[in-house]
């Protein structure tokens, strides 16, 4: 029994939200203003019949003699009332869609935009465990569904309200009290019917939510590889999958839609049956005189008016359930904290002041949540400043992961990691990640121009400056080429351009920030030789006294660095120079002579 009030209960949780509460507090004027309009015409639109009525009783009266003269000033007298209730209700609708409507409108823009916000101040942890899809699913039909509560939810529960009270008031006190029990007994069933009802709804809507994130995300994914998906010819399979991850969504739906077709035919079925009820019962007291002719007439008039409130508790009550699936949903994100945070030592008030290219890591060890097998295992170097690291290792080495904890994308145990001389944590993210110029290995680019993506970590730079950055990363000749230059939009993550393309727009948009620390994360793995070479040469030209980090598998490219680390297994496994690697015959001597003999033999099949 206490699970069925649980399920109940349910229905009604946006209202115990405090976040959507905050909202009612923020436009509760609207929403009063909009609410006393709709009761001021719903309450004028209960005078209809009883106006109609007495216009009938009138004309009977006329004609059956019992009435002499005055019928065309009375008949005028009504037809101006009913042009007044008329103007009235016209106006008031449209005041109160503008106060109901438009708050509500609002709610969703403020919804969305918190929403967008919070999402931002996440960390990376979180959109590994939340999809794509998932997230636009909360960004989209969770914050209409629960938008809908704050229209057409307060808009019919108040017409309902105060429609139903006042026209069962004076169905009772102006027509006939017994006539007006015996029509509504059968509407009861209503209010039993939605109480059993409800909590199952909520928890189709709630699986009907879930099956359409995972179809967002299902169609975000494989659109996003399709190249990949017509590559290997896998358009079958992936329209089969497709198809599968569709059937469910499909299946949710109908479940959903199943409750509706059964709630709001029922609805009018009660409706429908009360009408005949009163059909019946009340045409007999009419021909026993109990009730004018009139009256019979407005009491039908009235009795249709309760049909819209009776149909459209079936209606409330769905979107009620539907906007407190939403909102539980949308809690989930916006009550998730970010478990990178700035720490209270970055909050002094020296903490904001200049950090220098030095980096140092002293013993650092990280592992993954849920993972007990560590990733990095007693890592320690020392980075001067204006000096270059070369970082090498197989794949899955760890080389990205030591850049994510400079980042702190994920989080280094404390007294680990140093920047500037300064323990990582006592660095203000946002002034931590402005120091370093970060150019990872997937080369994102938004939909948008190439100037934009070039400029997109300082919108104040100018064509100048853009210009100059992508001159430094070996592109600019390339984007002149374009069509429309550095106008041309790259289509979305850059799909207009080759990989080496997107790769050095990545560089110039590091580039143009001038940071302390640069890191490139395997970013010339896409260009040739010789564009490497001129790369590498414009870093050393532009760069003198800034820090580089690059890691790279090519040899080629870390040759020059001042320093080079090789790691293996989440272990540095050698450290020296160029020269010293080679000379010590291990790892970093073996790559270097395979890769040597793989360019000797490419130049043997070119000729």
């Amino acid at each position: 029994m206490e699970q069925t009030h649980q399920e109940k209960g349910k229905i009604f949780d946006l209202f115990r939200s405090k976040y959507a509460r905050k909202f009612i507090g923020k436009y509760k004027w609207s929403y009063l203003i909009g609410i006393a309009i709709l009761i001021l015409i719903d309450t004028a639109q209960t005078d209809v019949p009883l106006v109609v009525g007495d216009t009938i009783d009138t004309i009977a009266e006329f004609l059956g003699g019992a009435a002499q003269g005055g019928l065309q000033n009375l008949l005028t007298q009504q037809v101006i009332h009913l042009a007044i209730i008329g103007v009235i209700v016209f106006l008031g609708r449209i005041a109160w869609r503008w106060f109901i409507f438009g708050s509500a409108r609002k709610i969703e823009r403020d919804m969305r935009n918190d929403l967008y916000a919070h999402l931002q101040t996440l960390s990376a942890g979180f959109f590994q465990e939340h999809k794509a899809g998932e997230i636009m699913a909360y960004m989209t039909s969770d914050i209409e569904a629960v938008r809908m509560v704050f229209a057409v939810t307060v808009m019919m529960g108040m017409d309902t309200l105060t429609i139903g009270l006042t026209t069962l008031y004076k169905m009772m006190t102006q027509i006939d009290l017994t006539l007006s029990i015996v029509a509504f007994i059968p509407m009861i069933l209503v209010a039993v019917t939605t109480t059993f009802l409800g909590g199952e709804l909520h928890r189709r809507f709630t699986r009907r939510q879930e099956a359409y994130s995972d179809l967002s995300d299902f169609v975000q994914e494989k659109l996003s590889g399709v190249k990949v998906i017509k590559a290997f010819v896998q358009e079958d399979k992936e329209n089969a999958a497709f198809e599968k991850t569709n059937r469910v969504t499909r299946e949710a739906n109908i479940s959903e839609a199943r409750m509706q077709a059964f709630m709001f035919p029922f609805m009018r079925m009660v409706a429908g049956i009360s009408m005949a009820v009163a059909i019946g019962y009340g045409g007999y007291i009419a021909i026993l005189g109990r009730i004018t002719v009139g009256d019979f007439s407005s009491f039908l008039m009235f009795l249709n008016m309760l049909m819209w409130p009776m149909a459209a508790i079936g209606r409330i009550i769905n979107i009620l359930t539907r906007g407190s699936a939403s909102m539980k949903r949308l809690e989930t994100v916006l009550n998730a904290e970010a478990d990178i945070f700035d720490w209270p030592e970055a909050k002094a008030k020296e903490a904001d002041k200049p950090v220098e290219g030095s980096v140092e890591a002293r013993d650092l060890t990280f592992r993954y949540p849920g993972n007990p097998e560590p990733v990095l295992k007693n890592i320690s170097f020392t980075l001067k400043k204006g000096q270059t690291l070369g970082v090498v290792g197989r794949t899955g080495a760890g080389k990205t992961t030591l850049v994510n904890l400079m980042l702190r994308i994920f989080d280094p145990e404390k007294n680990m990691l140093y920047i500037g001389g300064r323990e990582i944590h006592s660095i203000p993210l946002e002034q931590l990640r402005k120091t370093i110029g970060y150019v990872p290995q997937d080369n994102f680019l938004f939909s948008d121009t190439v100037s934009a993506n070039v400029a997109f970590g300082d919108r104040t730079k100018t064509q100048t400056d853009i210009e100059a950055a992508a001159e430094a990363a070996c592109v600019h000749d390339n984007i002149v080429d374009f069509a429309e230059g550095y106008e041309t939009t790259v289509g979305e993550r850059g799909v207009a351009l080759s990989g080496g393309q997107k790769q050095r727009i990545s560089i110039a948009r590091a580039l143009i920030l001038d940071p302390e620390i640069l890191i490139l994360d395997d970013s010339v793995s896409a260009v040739d030789t010789d564009t490497e070479e001129q790369i590498l040469h414009h870093l050393k030209e532009t760069r003198a006294g800034k820090t580089n980090i690059i890691i790279a598998h090519r040899i080629s490219t870390l040759q020059n660095a001042d320093q080079i680390i090789v790691i293996d297994q989440g272990r540095i496994a050698e450290t020296g120079s160029h020269d010293q690697l080679i000379e010590q015959g291990g790892i970093y001597a073996d790559m270097y002579h395979r890769q040597l003999l793989e360019k000797m033999k490419k130049e043997e099949y070119a000729l």
